[in-house]
């Protein structure tokens, strides 16, 4: 019996291992206790690796999403949107160089942060004159000849533009604005983009943004992932792990193509989040209905929902959502946004992180109009020289801790005023409060934490033995008396359990 149960057990076992690993595009790998991605926008791969030592990996971020590694053309006033036209796969970029990456790559993981790459492969680079790639290398895409590849003009479908989106044929054989449409049914395709993942699999990366997903057929992209070496085990990642996948598929309804076509491959960008959560802290939708986010709203179900507040892309207008999206330019709304989506249990967050833009095709900051610039650090942990850097604002890293320490609760105790001011607990770890009313939230509300002063973790932080901001007196019952000011710099209030004093 002994041995029969043993047997029984050992079968068991392989198998919820051989169905965890099955479903590892599905999982941003994150070491335990962490939550969150960041973006870093357009940074270098050797600031990535100071950031990842410094700030991510001590203040709990869980995984980096890159600007694309691989070499693009150079577009003479050098706007960011040059890094989505390929030249080639060749790991050169202004970010740096391959031995940049690998460097990054590695201390990241020390770090324990994993870094996610954004690969580009529905297309190469447009029409462009003397085309001359960041790497030194060349192309003719007018004639889609792209010879550091090497690709040639029977790789791509045929030219044509993108007019109706709700063609499916056009959309995923067409040129998205004019560039060189790759064909992935093509084995020779499929063959040289495996080869640039694996080689960045081989790397330590720990998975993939995937651009343009939409404009891709899904039976050519399954065939494509199925491909895909596991992760390395060099930093942690356990044997016959999948590389976490997240395909950029915008979808507000009313087109051809779904999201829910591509829910079984990886886990999708959701932008109807990014556009419904701006309406609702814009005021066009009132907070009280928040009380069911998630699938109800038209959105993904969590495990396969990307989440953001914005974008590289719909911050500036490009994409989905138009002036509804939130950016760091409102910046109250922003916050408050921010932090919804990180104290309520849905989807896998991305926190975006900027740098400053006064038109949509601006670049990164510079020291000479090509060198990227590095961020500059105050005293108070955010950034200046034109990097914006949200992922350094104290109210939106409090609240990626604030997540971390919440993880595995539910929403409970919900409570709001009919309109616009709404608070609920994480389990009995975490509560948070939010005002977006024209008048004062001053009232005694349940917390579900235990009796003690409390230190908020928006307006300041715990120091020591003292508050830095508000603090919050959680009586016997649970019960506090919890006030946001109308014209409080940021709406919002939160506690947990390691904010007590």
């Amino acid at each position: 019996m002994f041995l029969i149960n043993l047997g029984l057990y050992i079968v068991l076992a392989l198998l919820a291992v051989s169905t965890q690993n099955a479903k590892g595009q599905f999982s941003p790998h994150y070491e335990p206790g962490r939550t969150t991605m960041v973006h870093l926008f357009e940074w270098k791969w050797d600031d990535i690796s100071a950031e990842c030592e410094n700030f991510l990996g001590p203040k709990g971020y869980g995984g980096v999403q890159v600007s694309p590694a691989n070499e693009n053309v150079v577009i003479g006033a050098r706007p960011w949107w040059e890094r989505y036209q390929p030249i080639s796969y060749l790991l050169t970029t202004r970010s740096g160089n391959e031995k940049q990456f690998v460097n990054m790559v590695n201390r990241c993981n020390k770090a324990g942060v994993r870094i996610f790459v954004d690969v580009v492969f529905n297309h190469m680079a447009a029409d462009n004159t003397n085309a001359r790639g960041t790497g030194g290398s060349t192309a003719d895409p007018s004639k889609k000849s792209f010879p550091a590849v090497p690709y040639s003009n029977t790789d791509f479908h045929k030219s044509c533009g993108i007019y109706n989106y709700n063609d499916v044929s056009q959309v995923r054989n067409c040129e998205l604005s004019g560039l060189k449409d790759l064909d992935q049914s093509k084995s020779w395709v499929q063959d040289r983009v495996v080869d640039f993942l694996n080689k960045l699999v081989s790397l330590s990366v720990a998975g993939f943004r995937v651009d343009a997903a939409k404009h891709m057929w899904p039976a050519d992209l399954e065939k494509i992932f199925k491909r895909v070496n596991n992760l390395s085990t060099a930093h942690g990642f356990p044997a016959n792990t999948r590389p976490f996948i997240f395909q950029e598929v915008i979808d507000l309804g009313g087109e051809a193509v779904s999201k829910n076509e591509y829910t079984h491959m990886g886990v999708v960008t959701e932008f109807a989040h990014s556009n419904s959560i701006g309406k609702v802290f814009r005021g066009k939708d009132q907070l009280r209905w928040l009380r069911n986010w998630g699938p109800e709203w038209g959105f993904l179900n969590s495990g396969r929902a990307l989440v953001f507040v914005d974008n590289h892309d719909n911050q500036r207008g490009h994409g989905a959502g138009g002036s509804d999206i939130l950016n760091h330019k409102t910046a109250k709304q922003y916050k408050m946004a921010n932090a919804f989506m990180l104290a309520y249990p849905f989807g896998i967050p991305r926190i975006m992180s900027s740098f400053a833009f006064d038109n949509t095709d601006q670049g990164p900051p510079t020291t000479d109009g090509n060198i990227i610039a590095s961020p500059i650090f105050n005293a108070d942990n955010s950034c200046s020289a034109s990097w914006v850097c949200e992922h350094r604002w104290r109210q939106i890293y409090n609240m990626v801790g604030f997540k971390n320490l919440v993880e595995g609760t539910s929403v409970q105790n919900w409570w709001d005023n009919g309109g616009n001011q709404i608070a609920f607990c994480r389990g009995n770890k975490g509560f948070v409060a939010f005002n977006g009313d024209s008048s004062e939230l001053n009232t005694m509300i349940q917390t579900c934490l235990a009796p003690g002063t409390y230190c908020d973790i928006i307006s300041g932080e715990k120091y020591g033995s003292k508050c830095t901001g508000k603090k919050v007196i959680v009586g016997p019952d649970g019960r506090a008396n919890i006030s946001v000011g109308k014209n409080e710099f940021d709406g919002v209030l939160a506690i947990h359990f390691e904010s007590k004093l």
